[in-house]
């Protein structure tokens, strides 16, 4: 079943960002590889695809998974949260109706 995890941001979190980048990338490619991601990126703090010094307030990932458990694992799981970036993470069951 896909999985949609809205991870929310600290304050401030750009510079843990930049530093864990590249591992969170390669989770990402990793399911992406495996046929499993449908969609990911951060949130800019402003209407921006480059907000600059303002950063990000989170990040999107719809993948997915045998189970909740398995998606709130791999949520929990991300560098992101070892560098200090994220604060909160919500993970919820996704049916993918458009496109199809």
């Amino acid at each position: 079943m896909w999985f949609v995890i809205f991870a929310e941001d600290h304050e401030n979190s750009l510079e843990g960002r930049k530093q864990a980048r590249p591992a969170h990338l390669e989770r990402l490619k990793t399911l992406q590889n495996d046929g499993r991601l449908l969609v990911a990126g951060p949130c800019p703090a402003i209407a921006e695809l480059d907000p600059g010094v303002l950063g990000f307030t989170g990040s999107v990932v719809i993948a997915e998974f045998d189970s909740q458990e398995e998606a709130e694992q791999w949520a929990n799981d991300d560098p992101y949260w070892q560098a200090g970036v994220y604060k909160k993470a919500t993970v919820k069951p996704f049916n993918a109706v458009l496109p199809n």
